[in-house]
């Protein structure tokens, strides 16, 4: 069924030709079938179905369409900051024909920018709840005219912790009549049921098969890299196999930027395609590759959208994607129509928290491995500033005064954490090194061991002992709230009063880690010499 076919108004027409869309996916054609008259909706279907058109379509149709939702606003709850920024360009791309403003609300980056945003008025407000709920109880986010209520990949956020956090927003909205409510999940899980039951008024129920995606005709490795080694190693891969086409995809638009600039101080030829480039320049590279002439692109998962290349020899995953179905889709772009493909995947110490969702969702391990001494590379940039534009994530972590008051994204909450560790690869591309990076390859080949051999519960226990030492480590540099002090902290700013600590309970004999199944502690003895070893 073709959106046309639906009778939308003109101005949304505009912008669903803008995108390039025209005939509806499935999700697309039933959330529009059932929700155009206003009923409340349950929808059961994975990324990559096309839903986060669906959602926008619908409000944005409703927005346009009845008088009485003048100056009404839509307010679309995500777990991450990665997907609102993707849901708030979607919804700018099918709103450019309209007078709706888009705007996405997120930790890790300083309230002051989104206080502005939201004095100008927005219309479709996205967001993650830390931060929704921040700005709403500071009294610059008013919720209490949101006609339209979406919350995205909800079984995710129950899985991240955030179901009190929905409940405390919900509760501050008009009353369940009052607005048109749609919850999206990949799997129908008690909370979410729940929160249907509780805050839907009779929805309409939508399930979306997810479409099976081969992935056996790819040749798959991962790499475990430390984060200061990612660009030797894409650096020694190209170099070593000159593939034909690459695409190498990264989870920022900064990154993207610099690593396409580093390839090309190491004498590979490269561009990168974010959301944020002239449509002409887009264009421009898009035609490059495709037609051949440039074998190296460097992509984020929402610029890649619309590339299409038959002879995709190569896909490096420099990132592990945020989102499961993202690994799927990268990979899937090579060994197409019947044809082998290649894809490695970079796991570094800042990635592997992505990595068990993404094996449980293909339901095998991917073949792991460590760097050989002949995939390593010199790299030619290595401690060079590359000066890139400014982008919504480059601001994270540069220590905003608001983030520093102890508030929900300052502890952490929506990814800050992530982000934090993000901040270690921006000090290394503004040159101040953390040391010497070098390794004995040699002597680290000859401990290799092929990961894959182990079982999915004895790879996780490896990650988690590594990094729960890391975590241990970080909690003991911590400030403790012991009342001593001046009441003030850097700079002489003020600090919130705090409680004085309960007395810490006995450690139980539960909290030891667990011993050791035989023969991983060789594997834990590589993972540590090749991710640590160093003095922070």
């Amino acid at each position: 069924m073709k959106f046309s076919e639906f009778n939308l108004h003109d101005d949304l027409m505009k912008g669903i030709g803008s995108a390039g869309y025209e005939t509806c996916t499935p999700v697309q054609e039933q959330v529009l079938t059932m929700g155009l008259d206003g009923s409340d909706l349950y929808v059961q279907s994975q990324t990559g179905t096309g839903k986060t058109c669906a959602f926008l379509t619908l409000l944005i149709q409703q927005l346009l369409s009845k008088p009485e939702l003048a100056g009404k606003k839509a307010l679309i709850m995500v777990p991450t900051r990665e997907l609102a920024v993707q849901v708030e360009e979607e919804a700018r791309t099918l709103a450019s024909g309209t007078t709706l403003k888009a705007a996405s609300f997120y930790g890790g980056v300083g309230y002051e920018r989104q206080k502005q945003v939201l004095k100008a008025g927005v219309d479709i407000l996205v967001g993650t709840p830390g931060r929704v709920i921040d700005l709403q109880e500071s009294g610059d986010m008013d919720l209490s005219n949101v006609a339209f209520l979406v919350v995205d990949e909800a079984d995710r956020m129950f899985d991240m912790g955030f179901y009190p956090d929905l409940r405390t927003l919900i509760k501050v909205l008009p009353e369940v009549n009052a607005r048109q409510t749609m919850l999206f999940s990949a799997t129908l899980n008690t909370y979410v049921k729940n929160l249907a039951w509780e805050y839907t008024n009779e929805a309409k129920e939508i399930t979306i098969e997810p479409e099976h995606v081969t992935i056996e005709e790819i040749d798959q490795l991962l790499l475990h890299v430390s984060s200061d080694e990612k660009v030797k190693l894409l650096v020694g891969i190209l170099q070593k196999e000159k593939p034909d086409s690459v695409i190498i995809f990264c989870n920022t638009k900064r990154s993207c930027e610099v690593i396409a600039k580093r390839l090309k101080i190491n004498g590979i030829e490269s561009e990168f395609i974010i959301g944020d480039l002239p449509q002409s320049k887009r264009l421009q590279v898009l035609e490059s590759f495709k037609r051949g002439s440039l074998t190296c692109l460097v992509a984020t998962d929402v610029a890649a959208r619309g590339i299409d290349v038959d002879d995709l020899a190569m896909v490096v995953n420099y990132d592990l994607p945020n989102e499961a179905e993202n690994y799927v889709h990268r990979i899937g772009r090579t060994a197409r129509a019947g044809k082998s493909g290649k894809a490695y995947t970079f796991c570094s110490e800042q990635d592997v928290y992505n990595l068990p969702a993404i094996e449980r969702y293909i339901g095998n391990p991917i073949p792991a491995s460590m760097p050989t001494d002949d995939m390593i590379g010199e790299d030619k940039s290595d401690g060079m500033y590359i000066k890139t534009g400014r982008y919504d994530d480059e601001d994270r972590g540069r220590g905003h005064r608001d983030d520093r008051r102890g508030g929900r994204d300052g502890r952490g909450r929506d990814g800050d954490r992530r982000d934090r560790r993000r901040d270690d690869r921006k000090r290394d591309n503004r040159g101040e090194r953390r040391g010497d990076n070098r390794r004995d390859y040699k002597k680290r080949d000859e401990q290799v061991q092929d990961l894959s051999g182990l079982s999915f519960d004895e790879r996780m226990k490896i990650y988690k002992e590594k990094y729960a030492s890391e975590s241990t480590a970080a909690a003991a540099k911590a400030p403790k709230a012991n009342g001593k002090g001046n009441g003030k902290g850097k700079n002489g700013q003020n600090r919130k009063p705090q409680q004085a600590p309960k007395k810490a309970a006995p450690v139980k004999e539960t909290a030891k880690p667990a011993p050791q199944k035989k023969g991983s502690a060789g594997i834990l003895g590589i993972i540590q010499k090749f991710f640590g070893g160093k003095k922070k």
